[in-house]
This record gives C-alpha cells, sequence and structure tokens, in this order.
C-alpha cells in the first residue's frame, strides 16, 4: 500500500451541508477501494491565484491515506466527473514527505 495525499478545490457556492456530502463521497470511495484514511484536514475559503472556471475563492480540503495504487484511478475519474469538483492533485508521498506530513499534522494538533 502507497501513502497518498490529495487535496481538492470545492465551488465557493456550495453550502455547508453540500461541502459535507461531497467530501463524505469521496472518502467512501477510498474506503471502499481499501484506503486506510490518516488525516483529513479543512482548510476552508480561499482565495484562488488565479480565476478559475470564473471563481475567484474555493473551498479547499486535504485527504492523507494509503490504498492500494489501483485506486486512485477511480478517485480521479469521480473528481473529473463531479462538477463541485474546481481542481485536484494527488501526490505520492515518499518517507521524507510522510515524515513532514506528520510533523505538520502534531503542529496543528498544539494548535488547536
Amino acid at each position: 500500500m502507497n501513502h497518498y495525499e490529495t487535496v481538492f478545490i470545492l465551488n465557493p457556492v456550495l453550502s455547508d451541508d453540500q461541502i459535507k456530502e461531497t467530501v463524505k463521497k469521496y472518502e467512501d470511495i477510498l474506503v471502499s477501494n481499501g484506503a486506510k484514511m490518516i488525516s483529513k484536514e479543512d482548510w476552508g475559503l480561499k482565495k484562488l491565484a488565479y480565476a478559475i472556471q470564473h471563481k475567484k475563492s474555493g473551498f479547499y480540503h486535504l485527504f492523507e491515506f494509503q490504498v492500494p495504487g489501483e485506486a486512485i484511478n477511480a478517485l480521479e475519474v469521480e473528481f473529473r466527473r463531479d462538477e463541485r469538483i474546481m481542481r485536484y492533485l494527488t501526490v505520492r508521498l515518499d518517507k521524507h514527505a510522510i515524515a513532514w506530513a506528520e510533523k505538520r499534522r502534531n503542529r496543528n494538533k498544539q494548535k488547536a
């Protein structure tokens, strides 16, 4: 199982319920494909560096998970089909990135 991190940006016109529903949908897709969720972060509404689909902001979410590589394709196909998703990026983490992500999670827990 590989270690991955996915960041996706949701359309800013969505309601809180629609955002929660969308995040839950993608978490369920991962879990149904055998993923072990390590962390989920809601970064909230952020201003974009450039307009995407004529929008200047979006709701950012981050998933960190372990899953076999074949499951990533299913996740990204769903991202492409969903009009609520403006952008997404999935990266495979190496041992240094995993250590850095763990430090970031611990730092965020201390702030909260």
